[in-house]
């Protein structure tokens, strides 16, 4: 009886132990079942889905912000806006001093004028130089008649003086009356030499007449009071101070939310010098960087979804891939990588992709530039 227990428990334990390894092994080929059934799954998840999809959680809300930036230097008088504020185009946003502006409105205004009346001044001046020309052409008849004149003055005179030429040696005349024929000859010759200088000038002063008629007349021909090159300068100014005056009052160019407000009453701007930033939350997008393997068979117009962090995943924004950035993250950077070193290691480059968002889903669910997102790609789309 002794020597029957020990064998009894030795039994005992043998089929216990037999028992365990069953149960373990039964375990093991669970697991095994299990594993194979998980990669089977995965296998035909990442056939059917998996590999037709890419996507990344670097992923950002952007948008194509305007800058509002004055277009004169003036004094800022009315500030209408402040940060965080929706306004639609064509809101006033900032009234600066008009003074200077209306100041120059009103000399422009007056040159105007001034350019017309001159002009006015100029097409009249042609009826008086025409008068002139025609005065000048009657100064020169005057001129030939006096000429004629004096041509048969000293016609006679000549005649005269050979004729008592003639008689002075018979004695028929005195030597005084061939002295005053002489003297008459030479008088005559004189005053037919200054009737043709007479003559001539007349006709060079009709000539600078007809001169400067021709000029008066090449500034006015075809032309008027409003199409005058010296009035169209004038009206240049005129619409530019106008434009000038316009531009004090500053309007919102697009509609959006007012950002980074940098202007306060009594601040004089200065041109070109922005002043606030408007972001257009119905118009965001997101840029999303995957890694350049990722992007393989990406192409423009493949369907896309995109979850927020700020709404989580209980909201999908549906959008489409419309294009890709020029280069990558780190090659656009301000200090470009510099990788021409004898421990270079390769490192995965991420290439920014724009998913546009729908409209309507973004006004359901407006987004703010910056914020985190995660976006998938469906490459079976098209």
């Amino acid at each position: 009886m002794a020597d029957a227990t020990p064998e009894f428990t030795s039994d005992a334990a043998v089929a216990e132990r037999t028992a365990k390894m069953g149960q373990r092994k039964k375990w093991l080929i669970r697991l095994a079942v299990a594993v194979v059934a998980i990669g089977l799954v995965y296998l035909i998840w990442y056939e059917l889905v998996g590999r037709n999809h890419v996507s990344t959680d670097n992923a950002y809300v952007n948008a194509e912000v305007a800058q509002v930036t004055p277009l004169i230097s003036a004094q800022a008088t009315q500030v209408l806006v402040s940060d965080t504020q929706a306004v639609k185009r064509g809101d006033i946003l900032v009234r600066l001093d008009p003074t200077n502006a209306r100041i120059a409105l009103a000399q422009a205004e007056a040159d105007l004028a001034d350019a017309r009346r001159r002009f006015r001044q100029t097409a009249a001046t042609n009826t008086s130089l025409a008068a002139q020309v025609q005065a000048r052409g009657a100064d020169i008849a005057q001129a030939r008649a006096q000429l004629a004149t004096a041509q048969a003055d000293f016609d006679k005179a000549r005649i005269d003086l050979r004729r008592r030429e003639a008689l002075a040696p018979e004695g028929a005349v005195s030597g005084d009356e061939v002295t005053s024929a002489r003297k008459a000859f030479a008088a005559a010759q004189a005053g037919l030499e200054q009737a043709r200088a007479a003559v001539a000038v007349a006709e060079a002063t009709r000539g600078a007449a007809q001169g400067q008629l021709a000029a008066n007349d090449a500034l006015v021909r075809g032309l008027s009071a409003e199409t005058d090159p010296a009035v169209l300068a004038a009206k240049a100014k005129v619409e530019n101070a106008r434009l000038d005056l316009q531009r004090t009052v500053i309007r919102a160019p697009i509609d959006g939310v007012v950002t980074r407000r940098q202007v306060q009453v009594g601040q004089r701007v200065a041109q070109g010098t922005p002043i606030m930033t408007i972001v257009p939350l119905h118009q965001v997008y997101v840029d999303a960087n995957f890694k350049e393997r990722q992007l393989r068979r990406v192409r423009i117009g493949m369907p896309a979804e995109v979850i927020s962090d700020l709404y989580g995943g209980d909201v999908v924004y549906h959008g489409k891939v419309v294009g890709f950035s020029g280069g990558t993250g780190s090659s656009m950077a301000l200090i470009p990588a510099q990788n021409a070193t004898g421990n270079w290691i390769k490192v995965v480059q991420r290439l920014p992709v724009r998913i546009a968002l729908d409209p309507k889903e973004l006004a359901a669910h407006p987004l703010r530039v910056g914020l985190s997102m995660e976006a998938e790609i469906d490459l079976t789309g098209a």
